[in-house]
């Protein structure tokens, strides 16, 4: 019997346009090469990538998705309602593409389709918020809404400018959250700018964390909180800190938690890898050590 492979497209992210349709087809073709029945399917709606993942997966040897953060995130959903999902490969080709940062994929889909073949395969951590999964980031509070608000063809024609943008016009509206907000050692009671439970170098496509600072398989996560300033010197103080990319500075709190949990009176938005995630009362974060198999 032929090795089996699923690949998934997402024909709007990013890159993944018609000039692209070329580099697709001949990563096709590497797979082929390889020995592997590859069977191609292209997402034409929101969720729809976790819907083939989930309901084609477990019959193939092999499934690798190509998109942005948000198609990662969809197939990774789909893969994890599997008793035992098959080894995920990925294609970044979205605007930001933080995950694949993180992971340092670069090159483009033919080389990308030679990595995930010659791969040994990694088990990477994935995150379970209130039991939705998500790869990389969970989030509230500043610049966070900028990652599903700004226009997909605005995201493909600027790329990370159009986060910049978006941001900015976001600051306009921007607020404080009060939260109670918990990892297994300490607690945080208090104002917040901005909050991420994050398992990536790269956050938004403006924030980064040093590589030394991020593992992505030790069973935890990075919890990164920005406390709303009291005054102008603590303003003056954060600035120079996200100026700096010193998140350990004055201002930030950042610790390492393989659970995190947040309790607010009155639930706020948040995003899951750039996609939309609505709030609770009390949200447990878990880290799902080793979770998933990535071909990278």
């Amino acid at each position: 019997m032929p090795k089996t492979l699923l690949f998934i497209i997402n024909p709007r992210a990013g890159r993944t346009r018609p000039n692209a349709n070329a580099a697709l087809f001949d990563a096709v073709a590497r797979f082929c090469e390889a020995g592997y029945l590859v069977s191609v399917r292209l997402t034409a709606h929101q969720g729809h990538a976790a819907e083939i993942a989930a309901e084609e997966g477990a019959s193939f040897d092999r499934v690798v998705c190509c998109g942005g953060d948000g198609t990662l995130n969809e197939t990774v959903r789909g893969l994890m309602t599997l008793p035992s999902p098959p080894p995920l490969g990925y294609l970044p080709s979205g605007s930001t593409n933080d995950f694949a940062a993180s992971l340092g994929l670069t090159g483009g889909a033919a080389e990308g389709a030679e990595r995930i073949l010659s791969s040994a395969g990694r088990r990477l951590d994935i995150g379970d918020f209130g039991g939705r999964p998500f790869v990389y980031v969970a989030s509230f509070g500043a610049f966070t809404r900028v990652s599903y608000s700004a226009p997909q063809s605005v995201k493909n024609d600027l790329g990370h400018l159009a986060y910049v943008l978006e941001g900015v016009r976001d600051l306009s509206n921007l607020r404080s959250y009060r939260a109670l907000i918990a990892t297994e050692e300490e607690a945080f009671d208090g104002q917040f700018l901005f909050g991420a439970v994050t398992n990536s170098t790269s956050v938004g496509g403006f924030m980064k964390l040093q590589k030394d600072q991020v593992v992505l398989d030790d069973g935890r996560f990075e919890l990164l909180l920005i406390p709303t300033p009291a005054n102008g010197v603590e303003l003056q103080n954060l600035i120079r800190s996200l100026l700096l990319r010193d998140f350990q500075g004055a201002g930030i709190i950042f610790r390492h938690a393989a659970c995190v949990t947040v309790e607010s009176e009155e639930p706020f938005p948040w995003t899951l890898d750039g996609e939309y995630a609505a709030g609770a009362e009390k949200i447990e974060i878990r880290n799902l050590e080793r979770r998933l198999e990535f071909s990278i």
